[in-house]
């Protein structure tokens, strides 16, 4: 099969090349996935589990790309409540060869399935923005309804995303970004935006909720917004300040059949959607993870037509 892999860590998507692989074979509890179309984030590339197995020894050339949608074609021994031929979408595991290939292999528990109104290439757009941002408003955030949202990157692929849930569950939601980036925030629902460039972050004010996807200084300046019993959550590593009379968290995105399914049901009727920027083809892959100008939204790959 087709498929791209990296070698070197200091080389970045530059180093990333396009080559013929062996297929897949499905493990106990396993689906095997004709990937259709895969979603790829640039910084899987600094990742532990990109270079090495769980037990820390070396797997490349390894196939990167977590974000998959396409259709089961084979099943491993064990494996129950997924068939032959159905459509899913889903995040693979952090330590085993992704989603930048032709097939793959993933555990049954981590793909969800994917309704046939719903087209790959917003599938495989869903599910580390999709359950990142779930998990940190609704899991780890606490979110309650009425409460004020400050979420950073609100443009941006987990922002956007967030921004839209904070949303419908009955938040105010004051987005950040560049300042090129104030109309698309609006668009996805934020009713406040605070250029990072030009604006001070301190005229907002005590917030409930801070959802930062930057971290360093953004992140530690931040803290001091969360009032007195807030979160402050964060995607960008362990925080540097907490909030005085609030708290803080960093997590890391798991798959969960249940929250996708909550995430793709709300892409169907119209309530969430996904903020896709380039899709290109498997071959134009290595081109596409090294443009020559600033991308907005996520950039997926169409594997297959």
């Amino acid at each position: 099969m087709k498929a791209i892999v990296v070698t070197d860590q200091a080389a970045g998507t530059a180093g990333m090349t396009l080559v013929e692989r062996p297929e897949p074979e499905a493990a106990v509890n396993d689906v095997l996935i004709e990937v259709h179309a895969s979603g790829f984030t640039p910084g899987e590339l600094t990742w532990p589990g990109t270079w090495t197995d769980r037990l820390g020894r070396d797997r490349t050339p390894s196939i990167p790309g977590h974000e998959v949608a396409g259709v089961v074609s084979a099943l491993g021994y064990g494996t129950r409540g997924l068939s032959v031929g159905q459509r899913v979408f889903g995040l693979a595991d952090w330590t085993r060869d992704g989603t930048l290939a032709e097939y793959v292999a993933i555990e049954a528990r981590n793909v969800a399935p994917l309704p046939g109104d719903v087209d790959f290439t917003v599938g495989a757009s869903l599910p580390i923005s999709g359950l990142t941002a779930w998990q940190g408003l609704f899991v780890h955030g606490r979110f309650q309804v009425g409460q004020s949202v400050l979420v950073h990157g609100a443009a941006g692929g987990v922002g956007s995303l967030v921004t839209q849930l904070a949303k419908e569950a009955g938040a105010h939601v004051i987005g950040t970004g560049r300042a090129a980036d104030r109309q698309t925030a609006l668009d996805f629902g934020a009713q406040e935006f605070v250029d990072l460039d030009n604006d001070s972050l301190d005229d907002v004010g005590g917030v409930d909720l801070v959802f930062d996807v930057i971290g360093a200084d953004i992140g530690k300046r931040s803290a001091s917004l969360v009032r007195a019993g807030g979160m402050l959550v964060t995607i960008a590593g362990p925080p540097e300040a907490q909030p005085a009379e609030g708290l803080a968290v960093d997590f890391v995105v798991e798959a969960d059949r249940a929250q996708l399914g909550e995430i793709v049901q709300r892409i169907r009727d119209g309530r969430l959607r996904t903020n896709i920027g380039t899709v290109a083809a498997l071959d134009d892959a290595v081109a596409a993870f090294n443009p020559t100008e600033r991308i907005k939204g996520k950039t997926i790959i169409r594997v297959r037509p």
